[in-house]
C-alpha cells in the first residue's frame, strides 16, 4: 500500500509541474518552520505556517519592490533626455 501512495505522490507532483515563480518566499519559510515547529512537536503544520509566511512577506516585498521604481518618462520633444548634462 505505501508504495502505491508514493507513486501517486510523485504522480502528482510531477503533473503540478514547476510553479516556481507562483511560491516565491514558500521554501524558505517552509524550512523555518519546519524547524521551529519540529521543535514544537508540529514539523508539518510549522511547514505549512512557514510557506504560507513566507509567501506573503514575498508578495509584500514585490509589491514594495515595484512601488518604488519609477518609470522615466519619454520626451519626444526634448532631443537631449539627459538636460542636466551638456553637449
Amino acid at each position: 500500500m505505501k508504495p502505491l501512495l508514493l507513486l501517486a505522490a510523485i504522480a502528482l507532483m510531477a503533473a503540478a509541474g514547476p510553479s516556481g515563480a507562483s511560491a516565491a518566499g514558500c521554501l524558505e519559510g517552509a524550512a523555518m518552520g519546519g524547524v521551529a515547529g519540529h521543535l514544537a512537536g508540529h514539523g508539518v503544520l510549522g511547514a505549512a505556517a512557514g510557506c504560507a509566511v513566507g509567501h506573503h512577506e514575498a508578495k509584500k516585498h514585490a509589491k514594495a519592490v515595484t512601488q518604488t521604481t519609477e518609470p522615466v518618462p519619454l520626451n519626444h520633444n526634448n532631443p537631449n533626455p539627459n538636460p542636466g548634462s551638456s553637449r
